[in-house]
């Protein structure tokens, strides 16, 4: 899902939701033009993991999984 282009809060709010509709085992990837520092901890305080990858662009990919514990 590439958030790059969207206004702020915009791309917290979608990334927040397509985490929140993640099945336990499912993984979502997002594209931001920084690491969202806000993103990242409310992911962590739900209780998802995410790992974050430098794009070749500047930009950063955030994978974000729902563990299937």
């Amino acid at each position: 899902m590439d958030l790059r282009d969207l206004p702020a809060p915009e791309p917290l709010i979608r990334a927040l939701a397509a985490a929140d509709a993640l099945a336990p085992g499912q993984a979502v990837a997002v594209l931001t033009p920084l690491l969202p520092a806000p993103l990242l901890s409310m992911l962590q305080a739900r209780g998802l993991h995410w790992e974050s990858v430098p794009c070749d662009d500047g930009g950063v990919q955030v994978t974000i999984l729902h563990s299937a514990e």
